[in-house]
């Protein structure tokens, strides 16, 4: 869908149509002079993404558990003329795999608060980041910060619209990212305080590299598997990392009051997850 760069920002993107279900995206963004817990926190911290984000007109914390970092948040999003706002409530939680981090958000269920006629309320919601360090364009260092992004929605709205409306504004959107960010670092340097949100985002749930290799490992043999029983024609596109296939699985198999469960649940997941996983 795109390919774009400015001095201090590379972005691409892709969509993948589904016969039954909204479409989905894939994007990758990779920032000069960052650092992944920096980046971590910027996408994180609502309080400051109101400073950038123009479609964010609301946002408040309902829940969040001081062990695992957990989030229940509520969101309202300002939509095009023709659309009325939308209203997501969304479980969100960080594992970090030694300075790599699996952001996960998903739509989830609240009883505490009634559902209403407006804003509308999108129940479909899933995107999950995968943030680590890169070398840079510029010198070779390890000072970039690359996130690898994997979103879909059901807004309520015919998807070619939904489509049309993404594609014609997806520049616009994302080339706020890097001056929010570049803000956000001046402020975090200068010493002003962080938001509840951006203090949340430094408590995750620590896995080890070793560990999330071997469900890296085990997912690939599971993909390869069912490949060759029932994908037998050639494949479009890029295939999506394994690293996201395996940040889905592990979100799906957590609820949002427990930790990690058994690799084979995990596997389970993944191997359900990795099945509209495998092209892009």
């Amino acid at each position: 869908m795109m390919d774009r760069s400015t001095p201090n920002m590379t972005y691409q993107a892709w969509r993948r149509d589904q016969e039954n279900g909204p479409p989905q995206y894939r994007s990758r963004t990779v920032f000069e002079d960052a650092s992944p817990e920096l980046v971590r926190d910027f996408f994180w911290d609502d309080e400051f993404r109101s400073r950038w984000d123009d479609m964010l007109i609301h946002a408040s914390t309902i829940q969040e558990c001081e062990v695992t970092g957990t989030m229940m948040v509520q969101w309202v999003r300002k939509f095009p003329f023709f659309c009325s706002d939308r209203e997501y409530i969304i479980g969100r939680r960080i594992w970090d795999a030694e300075r790599t981090y699996y952001c996960v958000t998903k739509g989830v269920p609240c009883s505490s608060i009634p559902r209403q006629s407006k804003p509308r309320r999108v129940d479909l919601y899933y995107s999950s980041f995968f943030i680590r360090a890169v070398k840079s364009r510029k010198d070779g260092q390890l000072t970039s910060c690359e996130v690898l992004f994997f979103h879909y929605e059901d807004m309520g709205i015919p998807w070619e619209i939904a489509k049309l409306g993404v594609r014609q504004g997806m520049w616009g959107a994302v080339k706020k990212f890097d001056p929010g960010l570049r803000t956000y670092k001046k402020e975090r340097d200068s010493g002003v305080p962080l938001s509840p949100c951006a203090n949340n985002a430094k408590i995750n749930t620590k896995v080890t590299a070793d560990y999330v290799r071997c469900l890296e490992d085990s997912t690939s043999n599971l993909l390869e598997t069912e490949n060759q029983d029932s994908f037998d024609d050639k494949p479009i596109g890029r295939s999506i990392p394994k690293l996201l296939v395996v940040g889905g699985a592990i979100a799906l198999a957590c609820t949002l009051d427990q930790g990690l469960v058994t690799k084979a649940v995990v596997f389970g997941i993944a191997r359900r997850f990795g099945k509209f996983g495998r092209r892009l």
